[in-house]
């Protein structure tokens, strides 16, 4: 009798745990989990590494670059140098530049070449 009482309450604690785990108001663990993975899938394509084209939402005003296919037709410039530093700028030899700030880490400027 002991021992189903204690099987019971296993698989009954296991329930409840995948329930809560799913279900919770909040809209659950595995929502949560879920929309920071997305959120940082969606950074990681403003994130350019050096050789990634990418095209510039508002250039003039507050720029944000997407990667893109080097081949596709919205391939406006290529990543070509990353400067580490807040006071870094592009030479004339870029097209353009964007100066990123960031609050808990190293500020730095994109440099990118015409594709």
């Amino acid at each position: 009798m002991k021992s189903a009482a204690v099987v019971i309450v296993v698989f009954g604690a296991l329930a409840w745990y995948v329930w809560d785990y799913n279900t919770s108001p909040t809209g659950g663990k595995a929502k949560a989990e879920a929309s920071a993975s997305a959120q940082a899938s969606e950074d990681a394509t403003h994130d350019p590494n050096i050789g990634d084209c990418v095209k510039v939402k508002d250039p003039q005003g507050d720029p944000l670059p997407t990667i893109v296919d080097c081949n596709s037709p919205q391939a406006e410039y290529k990543t070509a140098d990353k400067l580490l530093g807040d006071d870094s700028h592009c030479d004339s030899k870029y097209a353009y530049g964007i100066q990123v700030h960031q609050s808990h880490q190293l500020d730095y400027t994109l440099c990118f070449t015409k594709v």
